[in-house]
């Protein structure tokens, strides 16, 4: 029981999360910039074309958020959120090294850990993926 509750706590903490990543990308909310502005800053980074490249990687984190909060296809939801941080890290973060006071890789790195961790895990007993297994 305790570990099924753990990784109910783990999943809807780091999902809702992404969640909102995803929404401030794709909707502007929660401070975020929209597709258009977070696809400027996208563009002036070399990630083109900038819009579309913002809307995907909404979309990876809203979507992957959404699944992994609810323990549905969590292999899947796994997937999204380990590409969208694989991305944050090699045009972002990477450059700068491990360090999150360096505006490193060191917190997509956890949450990699985190995502694959569940994925090879499983979702738990609290998840729609046991309700339908």
């Amino acid at each position: 029981m305790s570990m099924a509750l753990g990784l109910l706590v783990v999943r809807v903490v780091v999902g809702l999360l992404f969640v909102g990543h995803g929404a401030q990308k794709l909707f502007g909310w929660f401070g975020g910039y929209g597709p258009k502005g977070t696809g400027g800053w996208m563009e002036s980074i070399g990630i083109k074309p900038g819009v579309a490249m913002a809307v995907a990687a909404g979309l990876m984190e809203l979507v992957g958020g959404l699944l992994f909060a609810a323990g549905l296809l969590t292999p899947l939801a796994a997937a999204l959120i380990v590409l969208a941080m694989l991305g944050a890290i090699v045009k972002v973060h990477g450059p700068n090294g491990l360090w999150a006071t360096a505006n490193g890789y060191e917190y997509n790195l956890v949450l990699v850990a985190i995502a694959i961790g569940v994925a090879l895990t499983g979702a738990g007993d609290y998840s729609i993926d046991a309700l339908i297994r």
